[in-house]
């Protein structure tokens, strides 16, 4: 499905583009594609727990919750894995793997956060002629601050801009439009 709504989100020259310039209407079909796909998700998680083996967090978590749950006999727990992106075991995991980078090749010697401009003009030159602003086309921003992001991160670890990068952790913080800033990215670098 995932696959589907990315395609129909690119701009071909034979076809119509009257979603892709229709502004808040096309930013409401982004967000309701978003939910289908993460109810999807969320539904296969809920029924195959035990193909996802969660059985095993789940004896330690009640044990854990024993002494505050004991009246609550109603629902059915169930638990997220670290591959469903914002759960809690998904946050557990990374932080754990941050610990264990710094543990061995100790802690970032440099801290960059790279921010979005919705004026850059690569932005500008693609949305002008549609007479459309970087709030319409979120899309558009993210694939652009995405690309100057691996192009900042390939000058800095493979070009060796800052000098020899021994490990980097990053995270991509999308942030809604808080004095012209859309997307902001902390990126920690052991040199």
């Amino acid at each position: 499905m995932r696959e589907w709504f990315a395609y129909r989100l690119q701009s071909r020259p034979n076809e119509a583009h009257t979603l892709l310039h229709s502004r808040k209407l096309f930013q409401q079909f982004i967000v309701e594609r978003y939910t289908m796909v993460e109810s999807e998700r969320l539904s296969y998680i809920r029924n195959n727990q035990k193909k996802l083996r969660v059985d095993k967090y789940s004896n330690l978590q009640s044990s854990l919750d024993a002494g505050r749950s004991k009246d609550l006999t109603k629902g059915k727990r169930v638990i997220l894995p670290s591959t469903f992106v914002r759960s809690p075991c998904y946050m557990d995991q990374l932080y754990f793997d941050g610990m264990t980078i710094c543990s061995h090749v100790g802690f970032p010697n440099i801290f960059i956060t790279l921010t979005c401009n919705p004026n850059w003009p690569e932005i500008r030159r693609l949305l002008s002629p549609l007479k459309l602003k970087a709030t319409d086309r979120p899309d558009i921003v993210s694939r652009i601050f995405r690309l100057k992001y691996e192009q900042m991160l390939s000058d800095l670890t493979k070009d060796h801009l800052l000098g020899k990068v021994v490990a980097c952790k990053f995270t991509i913080i999308f942030v809604v439009k808080v004095r012209h800033r859309f997307i902001i990215s902390p990126l920690l670098l052991m040199l």
